[in-house]
């Protein structure tokens, strides 16, 4: 066992899009601008939420699939990449609780990570633009995987990064494809779904903590003591 092992704190990684930050909607538009300039038209985020929790890459995939469209899949991906981050430097929400329980784990030493389906560009621009960057240096993207979610292959390479086992983590994720991957990996979960009536989603009800309303109920207090195994936040549920 590592000397990173023997910590008595357990490890916190964190999905960035719809779990840390409200990305969704600059990643909506950013895809619907794509759509539109390669006469897709009517892309409406109903069809955008089918997509929440899966990489960018996979989700251009199946797009371009969908819709017949003839554009190399990495052209798409520059394109979108380009949007998105225009948009996110222009502004980019993080959610106030999150950002609590960030740096209270940050305070604590514990040590912490990111693990998005995003590229690594949208990454550290999305924690820089948020002031979170210092506390959140260890970024894995989807990109720097051989899958994405709900393949448990960017919560693993964050553990190994951190130089903790996969069973040392705790993984925040607001979308099924996240929790699933997090199953996947071994690591206990912290759920707080992000569209609304996915929290009756199977792949939620291995999580140990569920906040059923979301970031609307979701408690920086409650979570921090979860974590640390406070036996009084061991039930699953909120609100």
């Amino acid at each position: 066992m590592s000397a990173t092992e023997t910590r008595t704190a357990p490890a916190v990684v964190f999905d960035l899009d719809g779990t840390l930050v409200d990305s969704e909607p600059n990643y909506y538009e950013a895809g619907r601008r794509v759509l539109a300039a390669h006469g897709v038209t009517g892309f409406s985020w109903a069809e955008h939420t089918r997509f929440i929790g899966i990489g960018t890459r996979e989700t251009l995939e199946i797009l371009r699939r969908e819709h017949g469209l003839s554009a190399p899949v990495d052209e798409l991906l520059a394109e979108k990449n380009r949007h998105y981050l225009e948009l996110a430097r222009a502004g980019t929400e993080v959610f106030p609780e999150m950002r609590k329980l960030v740096e209270r784990l940050h305070a604590a030493g514990h040590p912490l990570a990111v693990a998005s389906g995003s590229s690594r560009a949208a990454i550290d621009t999305v924690l820089s633009a948020t002031s979170l960057e210092g506390l959140l240096p260890l970024r894995v993207s989807a990109e720097e995987v051989a899958h994405g979610k709900p393949e448990p292959d960017v919560f693993l390479e964050a553990a190994r990064r951190l130089g903790v086992s996969p069973g040392g983590c705790v993984v925040l994720e607001d979308a099924p494809p996240g929790a699933e991957a997090a199953r996947r990996a071994g690591m206990r979960c912290v759920a707080v779904p992000y569209v609304r009536g996915t929290e009756t989603d199977p792949a939620f009800a291995g999580a140990g903590l569920l906040f059923v309303g979301g970031q609307r109920e979701f408690d920086a207090g409650r979570t921090y003591a979860w974590i640390n195994g406070d036996p009084a936040t061991r039930h699953r549920g909120a609100g």
